[in-house]
């Protein structure tokens, strides 16, 4: 048997949670489980993810990027 026993599953190296009460509002990102920073936007998203070299070609893909408490069009409290 060449098959292993639990298949393989794999996580997004970006997470975005949830938003965050502020003047203005933000969601904390995570690159790799560690704390990145703050994005404000959905650019912000963008340009940390290219700082830390990962292309993202769709960020509404689950395999590319974890969205909590929301997508990528949620920027303020609900």
């Amino acid at each position: 048997m060449t098959e292993i026993a639990s298949p393989h599953i794999s996580y997004p190296r970006i997470t975005v949670l949830g938003v965050q009460p502020g003047d203005p509002p933000f969601r904390i990102m995570e690159i790799d489980g560690a704390v990145v920073g703050e994005a404000r936007s959905f650019t912000d998203v963008l340009v940390a993810a290219a700082a830390y070299g990962i292309p993202v070609h769709d960020a509404d893909d689950p395999a590319v990027v974890r969205w909590v408490g929301g997508d990528k069009l949620t920027w303020h409290p609900r």
